[in-house]
Order: C-alpha cells, then sequence, then structure tokens
C-alpha cells in the first residue's frame, strides 16, 4: 500500500502505550497517535509507524503520526538497576507522572502545527537526535540526560509557549548551533536527497560542518544538472550575490561572457568542476545555458493566421480529415500529446492495386498530413530546428485512404473507391474533411468526369472536400489560364492554388507563384480557384529517409541545427521533416482551416464552410506581381486576377471570428461560371440558381472577390483555348501537385 494511502482520518489526541521489557534490552516508551487506513486495517506496518532496535546500538524511538525520532540511550544491564526506578516500579505514583506528562504533551500536540515545520494540526514531527558520533564527548552528554530530560524535551518542542522552542525562521541558508552542528533549510535537505516516506525532511540527523558544505553547494546547482557527465563540458549561467561577481576561472571554468542585468556570468565548465563553482561564497545560483526553442511557428500557419486560432483554443481536435494520397506514415508528430501512441492516423488502407500495405513510399501524404496535423513536437522539444513545424489542426485526425503509387501516380478507379469508403467511414471517425491534392487533365464537362461525380458524392453526403488547382500555371500557350484540373474543376469542392510568403509568415507579404494553375476551368468555364493559402517551400513531415522524394532529390531535407540555430545539418542529427513546393501543399491548409472552423461549430454544412471561407479571405492581393522558378531561372509575371487568386487567401482567424451563415443547402455556395462578352472582352460572373453568390448584398462579388474581379488580362480576354473546349493536358494520369523540378539542393518551387 503507498505511503500516501496511510493517512485517511488522524486523531489529534494522542495515545499513550507503554511497553515494559524485562529482558536485558531498554525500555521502549512510544507514543503513538491512531492513523486509520487499510493498512491497520488489515495488519500491515506503516513505514516509519514501528519500533526498531538495532543491534549495536540499543535505542529509544518515540514516533509521532509515523515521523520517528531516535534518542540513544545507556545500555541497560543488572548492574545499572537503581539507575533510574521508573524501570523497576508499575506503581499507579509512576502512572501518575509518566499520565501527566504525556497529557502536557497531548494538549501541546492538539494545537496548531510549527509554523517552522510547515506543518498544519495532527500532522506534527518531531525533529530531536543526538549529534553525530564523531564528538563522543557530546554523545556521551547526551546519553546522560536520560528518559526524563527527553521527555521534557519532547514537551517542550511541541509546546507553543516554551521558551525553548524556537519562534521564528533560521536565518536565509541555515542556523549554526555549534561549530559542529548545522540546521540546514528544507531545500538543503532536499538537495540531498533526505526526505523520508513521509515527506518531511528527516531533521533529526545533524550535519557536520563538512556535509553542510556539501548541502549548501548542491542546493545551488539547478535540478537539470545534477546528473551530468562529471567530464562532460557545460555552458553555465552562474548568478552572484552581489553585482561584481567572482572570478571562477581560478576553479576551472573557462569565461565566455558577463550577463549584468541578473549579476551573472556565462561560463563553460566540466561538470565534476560545478560544485566547486557553487561552493563559492559570492555564488547564488547556477543553471545550464539552457535551449530556447524557436518561438515561430511555420510560416503558413502565421501567413493564414491559424497561430491566432491555436492560441484561442481551436486545433481540430475530433475532426476526422481523409487524406487521399500516396498513404501516410505514422510518425511520430502525428501521434498524441506528447507524442505518445495512440497515434491520430486512426485508420488506414490502400487502394493501389499490387500493394497492399497503406504506407507512404513516395513521401507526398505524409507531407501533406503534416501540414494539417502535425503537433510539431519533434521541432519543438526533441530537436533544435528554425521553426516549430506544426499543423493547422495539430489535434486533428487522419484516415489514410492511399489512392498513389512509389513514384506519385495513380488512377480514377483507386479515387473513387477511396471516396466511396471515406463516405463509409464517416460516423465511425467523424471524417468531416477530405483532401485531395492531386489532379489529372480536364477532357469532358464535370458533370460527365467521374472523379467530380465521386466528390460531389462525397459533399453531398456532409464532408468538406478540398482539392489542389494543379501546378500547371507556367503553360505557355495561355500563360497558365484554363489549367485546373480534376476533380479541381468542379464547382461544389473547396480548389486551392498556391501562394508564396516570400520566406517569412506575414499574411500581407503573399502573392501568387508562377506555378500556380488558374481558371476557368475547361469546357465550363468555371470560376477557379476558390481560395489561395501559401504552398512554397512548405517544410513538413518526411515519411522516411528512403521514400522516392528523398531518394530523388535529397536537397529537400530538413536537418536539424546547432544551439545557435544558424548551422543545421547532418551533424546536429537525422531529418524528420522536408520541404516541397506546390498546390499539393496549399489544400491541406485549407483543409486544416475548414477542420478548425468545424471544430468551433459542428453544424455547419460544407456550403456553408466553403462561403465562410471565400468571404472572409484575405483580399489584399496587388494587380500584379513577378515570380521566378527556382527550376527553370525564367521569371514570369503574373495578372493577379480573380482566375489566379480566386477568393482571395484563406484566414482562419477571420472565418473563425465570423458569423455570416450562408444557407444550408447544398449548393448554395457553388463557385460561379464566368461569361466572355467577345465583342467588348468582358467578363461576367454568373451564380447559380439558388447560390449565395445571387445575393448582391452580403455576398456579391465586390464583397467575396474583391478587386480581382476587374483586373483584366488580354490573353486571357481573348484566348481562344481559355474560352474553347481545347484540350491543354496530354495525358490522363492522375498525379500528386508537388513541384519537385530537377534539382537536387532543395531550392525547389519559386524564389523568396
Amino acid at each position: 500500500m503507498r505511503a500516501s494511502h496511510r493517512s485517511l482520518f488522524r486523531f489529534q489526541a494522542p495515545l499513550a502505550v507503554l511497553f515494559f521489557q524485562k529482558t536485558t534490552s531498554p525500555l521502549v516508551l512510544s507514543t503513538y497517535t491512531p492513523v486509520l487506513s487499510t493498512e491497520l486495517l488489515s495488519g500491515r506496518k506503516l513505514s516509519g509507524i514501528e519500533t526498531r532496535v538495532p543491534r549495536a546500538s540499543p535505542i529509544r524511538e518515540v514516533s509521532i503520526l509515523g515521523e520517528p525520532s531516535v534518542m540513544n540511550a545507556l545500555p541497560r544491564d543488572p548492574a545499572h538497576k537503581t539507575q533510574n526506578p521508573v524501570l523497576r516500579t508499575t506503581t499507579w505514583g509512576m502512572l501518575l507522572a509518566v499520565g501527566l506528562i504525556l497529557t502536557i504533551w497531548g494538549i501541546s500536540a492538539s494545537a496548531p502545527g510549527d509554523r517552522n515545520s510547515g506543518q498544519g494540526p495532527g500532522s506534527a514531527s518531531l525533529a530531536h537526535s543526538a549529534p553525530a558520533s564523531a564528538d563522543k564527548g557530546a554523545t556521551l552528554a547526551y546519553e546522560k540526560r536520560g528518559l526524563s530530560s527527553d521527555v521534557r524535551h519532547l514537551v517542550s518542542q511541541r509546546n507553543p509557549f516554551s521558551a525553548s522552542r524556537p519562534t521564528t525562521n533560521p536565518a536565509p541558508g541555515a542556523t549554526r548551533n555549534s561549530p559542529d552542528q548545522y540546521t540546514p533549510t528544507e531545500n538543503e535537505w532536499k538537495a540531498e536527497g533526505r526526505i523520508p516516506d513521509g515527506g518531511q525532511p528527516d531533521k533529526g540527523t545533524a550535519l557536520t560542518s563538512t556535509e553542510a558544505a556539501a548541502a549548501e553547494a548542491a542546493a545551488k546547482i539547478s535540478p537539470d544538472l545534477k546528473n551530468i557527465d562529471p567530464e562532460k563540458p557545460v555552458d553555465v549561467i552562474v548568478q552572484f550575490k552581489n553585482g561584481t561577481g567572482t572570478d571562477l576561472t581560478a576553479a576551472g571554468a573557462m569565461f565566455k561572457s558577463d550577463l549584468p542585468v541578473i549579476h551573472a556570468q556565462l561560463v563553460s565548465a566540466k561538470g565534476g568542476l560545478l560544485t566547486s563553482l557553487a561552493s563559492d561564497a559570492t555564488v547564488a545560483y547556477i543553471t545550464p545555458d539552457r535551449k530556447v526553442r524557436g518561438a515561430t511557428v511555420s510560416f503558413e500557419v502565421t501567413a493564414v493566421n491559424a497561430d491566432v486560432a491555436y492560441t484561442d483554443g481551436w486545433n481540430g481536435a475530433g475532426i476526422g480529415v481523409a487524406v487521399l494520397d500516396s498513404g501516410v506514415n505514422t510518425v511520430t508528430d502525428l501521434n498524441s500529446d506528447g507524442n505518445n501512441n495512440p497515434s491520430r492516423v486512426v485508420y488506414s488502407q490502400s487502394f493501389v492495386p499490387g500493394y497492399s500495405n497503406a504506407s507512404d513510399d513516395f513521401g507526398h501524404g505524409t507531407h501533406v498530413s503534416g501540414i494539417i496535423a502535425s503537433n510539431g513536437y519533434n521541432s519543438a522539444f526533441l530537436q533544435s530546428y528554425q521553426q516549430v513545424y506544426r499543423g493547422i489542426a495539430p489535434e486533428a485526425n487522419i484516415i489514410n485512404l492511399r489512392v498513389l503509387d512509389p513514384n506519385g501516380a495513380g488512377t480514377d478507379s483507386s479515387v473513387i473507391s477511396a471516396i466511396q469508403q471515406a463516405i463509409s467511414l464517416q460516423s465511425t471517425y467523424n471524417i468531416r474533411v477530405m483532401n485531395l491534392s492531386l489532379a489529372r487533365g480536364v477532357y469532358e464537362s464535370y458533370t460527365l468526369d467521374p472523379l467530380c461525380q465521386a466528390v460531389e458524392s462525397a459533399w453531398q453526403a456532409g464532408i468538406v472536400v478540398v482539392v489542389s488547382a494543379g501546378n500547371m500555371g507556367e503553360y505557355a500557350s495561355t500563360s497558365g489560364y484554363a489549367t485546373i484540373g480534376a476533380p479541381g474543376n468542379d464547382p461544389y469542392v473547396i480548389t486551392v492554388g498556391a501562394t508564396n510568403t516570400h520566406g517569412g509568415g506575414s499574411q500581407t507579404a503573399q502573392t501568387m507563384t508562377s506555378y500556380s494553375s488558374k481558371g476557368p476551368t475547361t469546357f465550363d468555364h468555371v470560376i477557379k480557384p476558390d481560395l489561395v493559402a501559401p504552398g512554397n517551400a512548405i517544410v513538413s513531415l518526411k515519411s522516411s529517409q528512403n521514400n522516392t522524394l528523398v531518394t530523388t532529390y535529397p536537397g529537400i531535407l530538413v536537418y536539424p541545427c546547432d544551439p545557435t540555430l544558424t548551422a543545421c545539418n547532418s551533424s546536429y542529427g537525422w531529418p524528420r521533416y522536408m520541404r516541397l513546393s506546390g498546390t499539393s501543399m496549399a489544400a491541406p491548409v485549407v483543409s486544416g482551416v475548414a477542420a478548425l472552423l468545424l471544430q468551433q461549430n459542428p453544424s455547419l454544412t460544407p456550403d456553408q464552410v466553403k462561403a465562410r471561407l471565400m468571404k472572409t479571405a484575405w483580399k489584399g492581393f496587388s494587380s500584379s506581381t513577378a515570380a521566378t522558378d527556382l527550376g527553370s531561372g525564367v521569371t514570369y509575371q503574373i495578372e493577379q486576377d480573380i482566375f489566379t487568386v480566386g477568393a482571395g487567401a484563406v484566414d482562419a482567424s477571420a472565418a473563425l471570428s465570423s458569423s455570416d451563415l450562408a444557407p444550408a443547402s447544398v449548393g448554395s455556395a457553388l463557385s460561379p461560371t464566368a461569361t466572355l462578352n467577345s465583342s467588348n472582352n468582358t467578363v461576367t460572373i454568373v451564380g447559380a440558381p439558388g447560390s449565395v453568390w445571387n445575393n448582391s448584398v452580403v455576398w456579391g462579388n465586390s464583397v467575396v472577390w474583391g478587386n480581382s474581379v476587374v483586373w483584366g488580362n488580354s490573353v486571357v480576354w481573348g484566348n481562344s483555348v481559355v474560352w474553347g473546349n481545347s484540350v491543354v493536358w496530354g495525358n490522363s494520369v492522375v498525379w500528386g501537385n508537388s513541384v519537385v523540378w530537377g534539382n537536387s539542393n532543395g531550392s525547389i518551387g519559386d524564389a523568396n
């Protein structure tokens, strides 16, 4: 039974029990306060509430509430029968005398506890013992005090009115009663590890001056330096009791810098020298030069204000996000808090022919899942990284539905089968969001395309479907227009383009990337993308060291850093993250924000989520920008119009703060279409019947799309490919939309 169960009930009134022994061993007087506990009821002894008689030294022991105090006594033998008449008599006088003593003690013991001991009523402990055996004279004098003296001392210590009872705490540090006796503070007792089972320092044993000095030095060293290798150099901050400090180099330390604002020095010393440094009378406290983890989170998190949402308590907890990708490995950042099991990858299944395992051989799906739901634990606590690579919804669950092979390719049928499974698992795992960071070419209207029909089924089942726009923004024939892939061309789903945060986390710094596909969609002329989000040079989880992307492009690996966070390479540890660019990275940002919104308001329908995200998006893009492709070195001039930025950049904080509510009906947030008047090259936005966009007051064009709706581009207006039915794509393979062009130095995507 644990010690914490010893004192279920305590009586304040003491019960005196006398044990008279007729052997040659000394009289044992034990005073118990009854303790009602399961241990007593079961007949088990309580640690510390028992009489112990060591062979080498006969003792008397007084136990009060389980805190023993051991007092030495002279050996008892027949030659000393007259030494103390109390030992020979059982007369009423003797009992009255002892009873009087115990009555006095009982009255004082039931008084409020000793302030100095920090104990309250009914939990007093006696600190009283002989001095160290090294001082034989003192020990002999102590022994000659006798039983009655010991009991009187006991009474005086417990009596709050006794003149011998200390009335004030000792001076800071401790009180020296004599050259050879030292009473340390409680912190020093703890530093020495002399805390008995009862939780109070065993102050019954006084320290010698040498022991006291060691205890005082130990109390000046922080706990995280206690078990350091004595031969290992460590940087420590030494605080001094005065502003000047001491030259510690004489003790073997190497001076590094002054820290005058806290009256301290930064020095380097071997672990074995720390006690010597702490022994200096001018030293107040020693701590390691502790590593301060980067307070900044991933740029994509701050650029969409997901850090604000996280601070407000929105983290995606309880929301299931189905990831249809190349698989998801159960890396530690996708575990529960503290990186403990269980994993938040709650379900895994492969739909790729020939691959029964749902693990991520390509490396794409794990990276995407990290953007959605990584808790950033490895980068925050286990290794030194320049940022904490936390996802948008770091408590969300991932449903892993593998549809891409080790080369990142898949088929319509695999994706459709996975969508069917997500719908069937919807209630089991609370699947509210589906992320598809993939695309293929558009060869017919969305009304006939099987992929589009599948995602519409998920939408109608109540799942928010988020799809990447595609990475064909550099297509020369159309300047990237009319390159939205399927199923992102479907008007129901949320289609996402990619922005560049330019190496920072500012929302207002975002500009469009060169590779992000643009609308309108082929055949149907649906205005896409719906939203944009950071997608350039995004750092997220690495599935394994041998995934296809890492093997092909080792420069994408992100290594941990030195303590200064300036040098980052393999000498500081194994890389757990990698960097990718593309609309594949932008889509999971929006998926994560959708999870936050659904955590806040679970009753929202997919159309209400889409409309809220589009209306509250940041719309501060300039009319144009330039972007340089690091793979080719080509600089592209980009019109940041409605077909490039959609309704704007997703803003988590704004969406969570908004109360705007579109109709709950399916199709109320269908993306509008664009019609071209070739006679004057003007474009008109046409909302679907029953859609919220037809409400010009609350959801009108200028409200949702901002100024991007009025900017024109002669390439768009006059290009027959954009407005005709020509096929832009040359193959029908479904690809993951990450940009990994042929350089292996990690410089992928656009320049910052």
